[in-house]
């Protein structure tokens, strides 16, 4: 028999009660009426709770927000009443819905409103991106885009510098219009010479503290911006957005929280850990939240604010779960280095391929410990950017410090490191003792596989790597995500590259750290639920916690891991609402 069409069918029935037959088909019947009804019942799948007291089971009811109940399709029959909603799984998968660790909520939206550069496979493909932009544009407007990374091209000009071309080319297309193109990591930019005259860059323009202006050997600037570098056009960029109406800049930003919440659900997730917004943005999501117009919960990090404002400030923005709740404020993000791909990533030795750097420190010591104090006073989580063995090293000093200093038990405060990539294996441990989880991507691993050895070289690449296998032996918690927009928010790619370890190149990068098909689901669900202390409402289907589910095409547990990637989003429920669905 063939089997049933990968398309669910959604529909409501109505059971009604078989008094007096003795048949098999009245037992449901009489079972309905023994539970009070449900809004909606799940019936015949594989419905992976994740709770380890619960395991796998076959159903679930739901009423309103929360779950009632999970077990056998039977048990659960007695949850269907007149007018419940039933979901027939027909043998489907089944999970909670994917909570995305780390990603740039905004930036996701407003990457769908400029030009994506991600799956350019060369330097001349960027140029015609944007020269077809600029004949659509007029002269003096802007031209955005983001997504390129050089080290994922089939080829890079002969006269590059540092890997990266110079910005003559694209000078020739877009000579009247300011263009700023940001790398994929989003720690660097390439400007075209109309750019950097806007941001009054030129030749001689020093480096700022922790970034730089990437030169030619004639001292000419190429275009590149590394880290803070980029801030140079900020005001630039600010002058020539200013030119909107507050009601022009309300619409565009409305419209990347809807472009970002479709593209969320879309891939299954119903939870966003949204790692930096200012009290401004915030302010925004809160307006949203009393409208019910935030389609995704949001899980918001304080960011770009001064310790100063954000003592003052911090008591009067904290936000927990509260009912069904769409937006949660208790942490702040700091970022102490840049990324590998940037060469700011900030290591214990050198680079391999630029042995004048050991990487750049964007946020000084001195003033993250700042921040660790004031967190500490308001009750509030601290997740810090670190990517390099020495970014890490140094993080974990300045938690064990300030712990220290203030006289508090660091392990109930659940401090984050936010992409925790390249750990000194001396410091792998440190994680557990001190309770601070690792908020890493897996997708960042089969991106950034093939090129790691080009910077730090073997066996380096090896020992400090992504090292989720000694983390998780050594007791830490691990959580997952994306870091959209810098990847595609695909949490089932992102699910692949942790157990499997396959590069974008298709070879394994160092599979003695992959994780079970269990510890990664649970780093995608329980974990982050952990990691934002809402493991009470989230991370697992359990009955009464929010119905945030997702129906799949394929049983991430058991499918092939080669058949892993195919795998289909085909409902996403959020607190009980169907959200999206692919045949929609």
């Amino acid at each position: 028999m063939p089997r049933p069409s990968a398309a669910l069918i959604l529909l409501t029935i109505v059971l009604a009660a078989c008094s007096g037959n003795s048949d098999d088909t009245a037992a449901p019947a009489a079972a309905a009426n023994s539970k009070a009804p449900a809004d909606l019942v799940l019936l015949n799948g594989k419905i992976a709770t994740v709770d380890p007291a619960l395991g796998n089971v076959e159903a679930m009811a739901v009423n309103g927000y929360q779950i009632t109940a999970v077990g056998s399709t039977e048990d659960m029959a007695a949850y269907v009443g007149p007018e419940t909603r039933v979901v027939e799984l027909d043998g489907r998968f089944v999970m909670p819905g994917f909570i995305e660790g780390h990603g740039h909520y905004m930036g996701l939206g407003r990457a769908k409103q400029i030009l994506d550069l991600s799956r350019v496979k060369n330097w001349d493909e960027v140029v015609n991106m944007v020269a077809v932009a600029v004949d659509k544009a007029k002269p003096g407007e802007w031209v955005f885009g983001r997504g390129w990374h050089q080290d994922k091209w089939d080829s890079v000009p002969d006269d590059a510098v540092d890997g990266v071309p110079r910005n003559d080319s694209l000078n020739a297309v877009s000579a009247d219009n300011p263009v700023l193109l940001g790398h994929a990591s989003g720690h660097a930019a390439f400007a075209n010479d109309a750019a950097l005259a806007a941001g009054g860059v030129d030749d001689n323009t020093p480096d700022p503290a922790g970034g730089t202006i990437v030169r030619a050997e004639n001292g000419k600037a190429t275009g590149l911006l590394r880290e803070t570098a980029q801030r140079l056009i900020n005001d630039a960029v600010n002058v020539y957005n200013n030119r909107l109406t507050p009601e022009e800049s309300e619409r565009i930003d409305r419209e990347r929280v809807m472009l970002a919440g479709d593209e969320a659900l879309r891939h299954g997730v119903t939870s966003f850990h949204d790692a930096g917004a200012s009290f401004e943005t915030i302010d925004f999501f809160k307006e949203l939240e009393e409208e019910g117009a935030l389609p995704v919960r949001l899980y918001v990090m304080v960011r770009s604010e001064t310790n100063e404002e954000m003592d003052k400030l911090l008591p009067f923005y904290k936000m927990v779960s509260e009912g069904n709740d769409f937006l949660t404020v208790r942490s702040i993000k700091r970022q102490i280095d840049g990324a590998l791909g940037a060469h700011g990533a900030w290591l214990l030795e050198p680079y391999v391929d630029l042995p004048d750097t050991a990487g750049l420190v964007l946020e000084p010591v001195a003033d993250i410990e700042g921040t660790a104090r004031v967190a500490v006073k308001h009750g509030y989580q601290v997740n810090t950017h670190a990517i390099g063995d020495r970014a890490n090293r140094e993080t974990l000093d300045i938690y064990e410090r300030i712990w220290d200093e203030m006289g508090v038990d660091g392990k109930p405060l659940r401090w984050r490191i936010e992409h925790a990539q390249h750990i000194d294996p001396a410091d792998v441990p440190r994680f557990a003792e001190l309770g601070v989880i690792a908020a890493m991507q897996g997708i960042h691993g089969a991106s950034d596989g093939p090129w790691i050895p080009s910077r730090l070289g073997e066996p380096r690449s090896g020992l400090t790597s992504y090292p989720w296998r000694t983390l998780i032996e050594s007791g830490a918690i691990i959580g997952n995500g994306t870091d959209v927009p810098v990847e595609p928010i695909d949490a089932i790619a992102s699910y692949y590259a942790t157990v499997s370890r396959m590069t974008v190149k298709g070879e394994r990068f160092h599979p003695e750290h992959v994780m079970t098909r269990e510890e990664a689901l649970t780093s995608y669900t329980l974990n982050n639920a952990i990691a934002a202390f809402e493991e009470d409402v989230k991370g697992t289907l359990t009955p009464g916690k929010y119905a945030d589910f997702v129906v799949l095409s394929n049983d991430l547990l058991t499918v092939e891991e080669d058949k892993i990637p195919a795998t289909e989003v085909l409902m996403t429920f959020v607190g009980g609402e169907l959200k999206y669905s692919s045949e929609d």
